[in-house]
C-alpha cells in the first residue's frame, strides 16, 4: 500500500509519530513524508530539523514533500492508497475544515481528499475541547475523513487540550481502509 504521512508542527508528538511511520515501513508499506514547511524548518528543544528531516527520508527511501507546489500532485496525479497526518496541529485542522490551502500538508489533504480516499487525522491540539471543537466536529462530518482516538493527555494543566493515541494509529488505518471510524473516538 502506498501511504502518504504528514507532519505538522506539534514537536512533542514528533517522535512517537516518527516511530509509527517506522511500523509501517517496517510492515511493508511504501511511504511517502511530506512535512509542513515549519516542521522542515525549525529547530526545536525537541530536535534540529535537518536530524529529523534526515532520520524520515533514511527511513522512507523517499524525499520529503515540504512545498504547495510538490504536494499538489498527490491525488490526481500521484496516487496515494491512504494519507495520514500524524500529528495534525488545530490550526492545520482548522485550516481543512475552513478550506485553506496554503501549506504542504494543508494542499495535500486537499489533493487526496479529491480522489476520494481516506485521510487519518491524528490531532494534537492544546485547543481541542475549545476553539478547534467545531473543526474536529465539521471534519468528522466529511466523507473519507477518520480520526485516530484522543486522550486529554493534561487534564489539569492543559484541560482543553486533547492528543491522538499514536498507538492506535495502525488500528485507525485498519478500519478507515474499511471506511470506519474506531471507536471510542475520546478515551
Amino acid at each position: 500500500m502506498k501511504i502518504g504521512y504528514a507532519l505538522c508542527g506539534s514537536f512533542c508528538t514528533l517522535d512517537k509519530s516518527i516511530k509509527e511511520m517506522e511500523q509501517l515501513v517496517a510492515n511493508g508499506h511504501e511511504v511517502q513524508p511530506i512535512m509542513s514547511e515549519t516542521v522542515y524548518s525549525t529547530d526545536t528543544r525537541f530536535g534540529k530539523a535537518c536530524e529529523i528531516n534526515d532520520r524520515v527520508e533514511y527511513l522512507t527511501g523517499k524525499q520529503i514533500i515540504h512545498t504547495i507546489k510538490d504536494a499538489e500532485p498527490l491525488g490526481p496525479k500521484v496516487k496515494l492508497d491512504l494519507l495520514i497526518i500524524a500529528p495534525c496541529t488545530g490550526n492545520t485542522l482548522a485550516k481543512m475544515a475552513n478550506g485553506i490551502t496554503d501549506t504542504a500538508v494543508t494542499m495535500a489533504a486537499k489533493a487526496h481528499l479529491r480522489s476520494n480516499r481516506p485521510l487519518v487525522i491524528s490531532l494534537a491540539s492544546n485547543d481541542a475541547m475549545s476553539a478547534n471543537l467545531a473543526n474536529i466536529s465539521c471534519m468528522l462530518n466529511r466523507k473519507n475523513v477518520y480520526f485516530v482516538p484522543l486522550v486529554q493527555d493534561d487534564l489539569v494543566g492543559k484541560p482543553h487540550s486533547l492528543v491522538a493515541d499514536f498507538s492506535l494509529l495502525g488500528e485507525a488505518v485498519k478500519a478507515a481502509l474499511e471506511d470506519k471510524q474506531l471507536r471510542p473516538l475520546f478515551k
